[in-house]
């Protein structure tokens, strides 16, 4: 479910930029410029999978505590970045007018299509490099992630766009960040928390010991039990809230702290805005 929700939001996103932009320059009538977006958008998708496989060989080469060390701070800035990402959409929920004045900028320069290939492809990218930052993440607390699930939100993300910008449907967009919001605050909460858990695995931070365990025995089989935090119901809650059933001190007060912190300041940014 959690990557459900990170694709679905980041290719909604990397979507309505994209649609954005390219509307303003239809009827700003600059068409010509169209070829600048659209290279932008393919160049920001090959430098997304080229970092990808960089990143699966850079993370590949720790063993050890160094590998647990690595992951610690991969969740660390993964909650940091995702945490930034839901407290600028709450803040720019709507990012039409903003868009377009760095667009007419662009334009305004001597080199607009150098500008507009630009926003194109940090746009892109940005979200792409998120995505994979993110997809890590959701991968080491849940032990893999389900390609259906990431596919299926990718293209949900994909045709809300379509119907935005090609159908010109009145889609609640607010309603829809609003609602996701929600959860992602409680992925980002269990990525910071699962953060801190890597790191006392791995010699960095002092584990104090554990504030209880309520994950049930084995069963006979040797299989975990459906609400051990590795079983199938556990490891499900586990990947979306950061669920643990036997967690630290220091990392229950890093998920406590991330979701209060987060959960205030999205709901004080939303009641402003509403």
């Amino acid at each position: 479910m959690a990557e459900f929700l990170i694709m679905f939001r980041e290719v909604l996103e990397a979507s309505l930029i994209i649609g954005i932009l390219y509307t303003f320059l239809v009827q700003s009538k600059k068409t010509h410029l169209t070829n600048q977006l659209w290279n932008g958008v393919g160049l920001a998708i090959i430098a997304s999978v080229i970092f990808s496989f960089l990143f699966q060989i850079f993370a590949g080469g720790f063993q050890g505590n160094a590998s647990k060390i690595f992951e610690g701070f991969v969740m660390i800035a993964a909650s940091l970045v995702l945490g930034t990402m839901i407290i600028w959409m709450a803040k720019n929920i709507n990012i039409k007018a903003q868009l377009e004045k760095e667009a007419e900028d662009a334009m305004s320069s001597s080199n607009a299509g150098v500008g507009i290939f630009s926003l194109a492809f940090i746009a892109v990218f940005s979200e792409g490099v998120e995505i994979i930052l993110f997809m890590y993440s959701v991968m080491l607390t849940s032990n893999g992630i389900s390609i259906i699930s990431s596919t299926l939100g990718s293209l949900i993300g994909l045709f809300i766009g379509y119907l935005i910008f090609v159908k010109g449907k009145n889609v609640p967009l607010k309603q829809f960040f609003n609602f996701t919001s929600i959860f992602l605050i409680f992925v980002c909460a269990g990525m910071m928390a699962y953060g801190v858990h890597e790191l006392e695995s791995g010699g960095l931070i002092t584990d104090y010991g554990r504030l209880w365990d309520i994950n049930p025995p084995k069963n006979l089989d040797g299989t975990y039990p459906l609400f051990h935090d590795k079983g199938m119901i556990g490891s499900l809650f586990k990947g979306f809230f950061g669920y643990n059933g036997n967690p630290s001190l220091i990392e229950f007060i890093a998920w406590l702290t991330t979701l209060i912190t987060m959960g205030y300041s999205w709901k004080k940014i939303t009641s402003k805005n509403s």
